[in-house]
């Protein structure tokens, strides 16, 4: 597709990456590049019919698929079948409908809790397959998982390059977040600023679940747009390539706590709930591969990222999904 104008159409587009993804766009438009950002309200991506109907209507030539049905710990581990079959039928229905319709490249988005449970760390892209990934929510990874077996056949079969991207956590502004549904970042957040909606004092009192100590690596969104952005124009292998901050750049559960404070500039004091779960104490990724093709790619600061994304709820609270 040298040469020709690529129509891009970015499923999932209204959310935390796909938002961050128009956000650079908008700073980098290529004039041989149309992005086309679609939401739920514009297909039902697990209909088949409403998927050709879609492709039908933009004609595109790349696609960037991030759409999922996504939830909460919670929510995963009572509805796995549900997880496994609507994201089954939606992936197939994207990457089936873009080979019909002679899409050049499509790009997908998995997620680091594809892993086997039982690993060795780091995890690299290596190791996507090598056992059963946690009970939790086997029905979403399973999933997610297939994407990369269907893009190893569309292109032995059909010569297609369709590849897949594994993120590393993410936050940003466009975030979700309500308290049922929202990751660390976001949840912590929203629980902060409902502490101080009516004073910033010294007697509140912020709790963090758990006892701070689990490590995490973070990615800012917009970091994550630009790499999305770089897979689109430049990775050419259907090989999955993780997303990730460099292992150097993991913290813990509170200093992510401590950055919001910081940002929020929090009067009263943090208190740990050693009573909650922690989860997995760390699930350290390798981007090795990515830095072997970026080796002076920036990642924004992580506090300078944590203060954006709050002066971005602060100003956006009412329209953000709370």
């Amino acid at each position: 597709m040298s040469g020709g104008q690529k129509i891009i159409l970015v499923t999932g587009g209204t959310g935390l990456v796909g938002n961050a993804i128009r956000d650079i766009v908008d700073e980098d438009l290529r004039p041989d590049e149309k992005w086309i950002f679609i939401g739920s309200k514009d297909a039902d991506l697990c209909n088949k019919q409403s998927t050709e109907a879609l492709f039908e209507k933009y004609k595109p030539t790349h696609v960037i698929h991030l759409a999922a049905m996504v939830g909460g710990l919670f929510h995963n581990m009572s509805h796995n079948l549900d997880f496994l079959r609507k994201n089954l039928h939606m992936n197939d229905n994207v990457l089936q409908t873009a080979h019909e319709n002679n899409v050049s490249k499509v790009v997908s988005c998995l997620s680091t809790c594809i892993f086997p449970d039982k690993t060795t760390y780091p995890i690299d892209e290596t190791m996507i397959h090598n056992g059963p990934p946690h009970p939790s929510n086997y029905g979403y990874s399973y999933a997610k998982r297939l994407i990369d077996v269907a893009n190893r056949g569309y292109a032995q079969q059909h010569g297609r390059l369709y590849t897949s991207v594994i993120p590393c956590n993410v936050f940003g502004p466009h975030d979700n977040f309500h308290p049922s549904a929202s990751h660390v970042v976001p949840g912590l957040m929203r629980k902060l600023h409902d502490i101080i909606a009516d004073g910033n004092t010294e007697d509140k009192v912020f709790t963090v679940l758990g006892s701070g100590k689990p490590l995490r690596q973070f990615i800012y969104s917009r970091d994550l747009a630009k790499l999305f952005i770089w897979v689109l124009r430049e990775y050419d292998s259907v090989e999955p390539i993780i997303l990730s901050v460099d292992e150097s750049q993991e913290v813990t559960i509170s200093e992510v706590a401590e950055a919001l404070v910081k940002a929020f500039d929090f009067k009263g004091k943090i208190v740990y709930d050693t009573s909650a779960a922690d989860g997995q104490y760390k699930k350290t990724a390798s981007n090795a591969k990515l830095r072997s093709y970026l080796p002076d790619f920036k990642f924004t600061p992580f506090d300078q990222a944590i203060k954006k994304t709050v002066e971005w709820y602060q100003d956006n609270y009412d329209q953000a999904r709370n």
